[in-house]
């Protein structure tokens, strides 16, 4: 509560961006005009025996707050910079009214005084007690303050004033309230509301010094750790320094660098990269993080072998030895470094090894730059095959029969294009791509490098690898391959790189143009015999800790485990086979249950690892194989996997249901989902010439299913067996059991050619086929398939799908309609 009373007329003396509360005695400078014209007035006007009083008046940006402060000069004289002054006491608070007149040449006005009451306790006595408690917190908190401020002498006044309005003005005192917040308390009458508002910039501003110190505290130990650091640093140097003394090394670190390039026997291009960075870590500072990356990179230059290349081992025979002994099969690999290996040891006899002059190719624009000096000994071979069949082992065999060191890159989920062309130096971690680190670990620019997974590269917003792979395995660009963290020339020219890949399909085309394809199809039933026998079983026998004539197979066993108990394109699943039966032995051995040695035959493979899973087509009861009912007919494919066999079958719904039209299934893709309306239309237009009853189809529905529907299928393969198969279905004549075919369908009935005749012709063989039909554009594949399987199969080539029904459908009986069957 506040009431008024008591008018006065005093001279007003104006404080620009100040604000003095009652109580406060301040000294002012009465050098400004106007404050000295206010004190002039003051004395001028004031009588005798009492002291001249003004009216202290904040004035922000102009204009004059409404409540201004009395006070009273207290004395006269000069401050203690010499200047004249005056020290004013704060009296209480006025309420400015109208201007009026008065001596002097200051400024006068009206105000009334403003009296301030303070609420009381019961009856009278004290204060009530949540004022009370806000007077204890300022307190406290105004003592917490000036205890850190050092003003123990402040802190016993403060404690001593128990008025409520006393202590709230009290506050004006604090450096750290702003303009705004002095002239609020000002013009705030309520004691009790001024104190409070007190409190709170004072409860604030310890939270805010709070942080501070806090933050300074952290930055204080920072400092410090940076000095000791520092220190430290300096000592460390003054011990190294005084050891290079005493073991004659350089005492500079960049000396030793310097050294170190000119000692190595660099190319000339990379001698001058690697002395301007030397220059550069001269001048570097200790602390600077460039120093650490220009030692990292003179070191990786300086481990990588410039210099250094294997002399090829030019005994072509006993290179095709050692390829014969490691791989059975694989003729086409053998050839082609038997070949690689011929070449180059006749240029290395005619003194062309390295290439002076750019080639005629060159001139014409047909290789790149092909500067001086550029070596024309590399090759880069695709091995492209299912898994299993020696792809990735067949590397370290060619870089043992060529004498050069090997070393593998793993390319399988790799999206970084720098995981090839390396990372720029800016990057933290920054490292050379595989490429450099293969040749840094090989220890040899002419290394056998094998690419695993080739096919398995994937990408994403970091870049193409496969992009960046084209450079690394183009003979008429990698001589100059610029690796990003090198940024120096890289001879790879020299360098076999062997890719592997499991589907072709997946390589890049502009990739794979820049390869020789060497496709790896698989191994015949007797290569298999002939790697378990002299490979896999060694092996085995070893890991299960047997000796070699404690566990001696006949071939028989070998063949039967090959062809009955595993059917796949390589020899994984054979070689856990073994593993399985050696292990079984050993347990056995173990247990007293079985003597060695012990000889595996043929009868001894079920009591041990149980039945057969793959029990050809042929050896069931003619009533129970697939083809014992018309409409199912015997297909090849090619999967990842290599060959296989599937069965395409087909029925017809009855006339009753109302189904037509034609239902696929079996998670077919759009190229066979069109080789099959193909099929079915080829049959409606020549029905008549086939003797076929197509008439029923037009009331018929159509289904054509390929079992296995959980495993997508797609290819442009399946015309001729899904024509086989409607035309089986609607003649009521059953399919050959011992007949396969492959090859797509024109709606003329032209057998288009198709590819992967090797995979599909040994998948027909492991599964017991004996007759297989291929198309007549095909035949020069042939050339390709191992002479025992072209022996033991009986291949049909044919151009029109006419020939392909006469010999895969079984002869009609006794010439009576065909009946056709119904879908149950």
């Amino acid at each position: 509560m506040a009431s008024t009373s008591a008018s006065l007329t005093l001279p007003v003396l104006p404080l620009d961006d100040e604000v003095v509360l009652p109580g406060m005695v301040v000294p002012l400078d009465l050098s400004d005009t106007e404050v000295r014209a206010a004190v002039e007035a003051a004395q001028a006007a004031a009588s005798s025996g009492n002291k001249p009083r003004v009216l202290l008046v904040p004035r922000v940006d102009g204009t004059y707050a409404g409540i201004g402060t009395l006070g009273r000069i207290e004395q006269v004289g000069r401050l203690s910079d010499g200047d004249p002054g005056a020290l004013i006491r704060g009296l209480g608070r006025v309420r400015i009214g109208s201007g009026t007149t008065g001596p002097g040449a200051a400024l006068w006005v009206e105000g009334t005084t403003v009296e301030e009451t303070v609420p009381t306790g019961p009856e009278g006595t004290g204060l009530p007690g949540a004022v009370a408690e806000l007077v204890t917190e300022y307190k406290a908190l105004a003592t917490s303050w000036l205890r850190k401020r050092g003003a123990w002498q402040v802190v016993d006044r403060v404690q001593q004033i128990e008025d409520v309005s006393a202590l709230a003005d009290n506050s004006g005192y604090s450096p750290f309230l702003t303009t705004e917040q002095k002239l609020r308390l000002l013009e705030t009458t309520d004691p009790v509301a001024r104190l409070k508002f007190a409190t709170e910039t004072l409860r604030g501003h310890l939270a805010e010094q709070d942080v501070a110190e806090s933050i300074a505290k952290d930055v204080q130990e920072g400092v410090d750790k940076q000095q000791r650091e520092f220190l430290l640093r300096r000592q460390l140097e003054a011990v190294r320094k005084e050891l290079a003394e005493l073991n004659g090394d350089p005492e500079d670190e960049g000396d030793d660098y310097r050294a170190r390039v000119e000692a190595a026997e660099l190319p000339e291009h990379v001698r001058k990269a690697a002395l301007k960075e030397v220059d550069k870590l001269e001048r570097a500072s200790d602390q600077s993080p460039e120093g650490s990356w220009i030692r990292t990179w003179l070191d990786t230059v300086l481990e990588l072998p410039w210099n250094e290349r294997t002399e090829d081992a030019y005994d072509i025979a006993g290179a095709k030895e050692v390829l014969d002994a490691d791989h059975a099969g694989l003729e086409d690999v053998k050839e082609r470094i038997t070949e690689y290996l011929a070449v180059r040891k006749r240029r290395a006899e005619r003194g062309l090894d390295l290439v002076g002059e750019p080639s005629k190719g060159a001139a014409r624009g047909d290789s790149g730059n092909g500067g001086g000096g550029r070596r024309a000994g590399g090759a880069v071979l695709a091995l492209v095959g299912p898994p299993g069949v020696g792809k990735t082992s067949l590397g370290e065999s060619v870089a043992r029969a060529m004498g050069r060191k090997f070393v593998r890159v793993a390319l399988g989920g790799v999206r970084d294009e720098a995981e090839i062309r390396g990372h720029r130096r800016t990057y933290v971690g920054a490292l050379p791509g595989r490429v450099v680190r293969a040749i840094k670990e090989a220890g040899s620019m002419n290394p056998v490098v094998l690419l695993d997974e080739i096919d398995k590269v994937g990408s994403d917003f970091r870049g193409d690898p496969a992009a960046a792979l084209l450079e690394v395995l183009d003979p008429a660009q990698n001589h100059t391959f610029r690796d990003h963290y090198l940024e120096v020339e890289l001879d790879l020219s020299d360098v076999v790189f062997l890719a592997t890949a499991n589907v072709l399909e997946a390589i890049p085309e502009p990739l794979l143009d820049r390869m020789e394809l060497v496709r790896l199809d698989g191994y015949t039933e007797d290569e298999k015999v002939t790697i378990a026998r002299d490979h896999l079983l060694p092996r085995q026998l070893e890991r299960a800790g047997l000796e070699p004539g404690e566990v001696p197979m006949e071939d028989a066993a070998l063949r039967k485990l090959a062809g009955e108990y595993t059917r796949e394109a390589g020899v994984r699943n054979l070689e856990r086979a073994l593993a399985r039966l050696l292990r079984k032995i050993a347990a056995q051995h173990e247990l007293g249950e079985r003597k060695l040695p012990f000889t595996v035959g043929v009868d001894e493979l079920r009591p041990l690892i149980g039945r057969p899973h793959h029990t050809p087509e042929s050896a069931q009861d003619p009533a129970e194989r697939r083809t014992a009912v018309p409409g199912v007919v015997t297909g090849l494919a090619v999967t990842g996997a290599g060959g296989d066999v599937l069965y395409v079958e087909a029925s017809l719904a009855d006339p009753e249901t109302g189904a037509s039209g034609l239902q696929l299934t079996g998670q077919l893709g759009d190229v066979m989902k069109e080789s099959a309306h193909i099929a079915l239309s080829f049959l409606r237009s020549h029905g008549a010439e086939l003797e076929l009853p197509v008439g029923d189809l037009k009331e018929r529905g159509v289904h054509l299913h390929v079992p296995a529907g959980a495993v997508p299928k797609d290819g442009p393969s399946a015309g001729v067996t899904m024509t086989t198969a409607l035309a089986s279905l609607l003649s009521g004549r059953q399919v050959r059991p011992d007949v396969a075919m492959t090859g797509e369908v024109s709606l003329t009935g032209r057998v288009l050619p198709i590819g992967g005749v090797k995979q599909k012709l040994l998948a027909a063989h492991r599964a017991g086929i004996t007759t297989v039909i291929i198309p007549k554009r095909n035949e020069p594949d042939l050339d390709d398939v191992p002479a025992e399987i072209l022996a033991a199969l009986e291949v049909h080539a044919v151009a029109d799908v006419r020939q392909v029904l006469e010999l895969a459908l079984t002869p009609a009986t006794n010439g009576a309609a065909p009946e056709v069957p119904v879908a149950a």
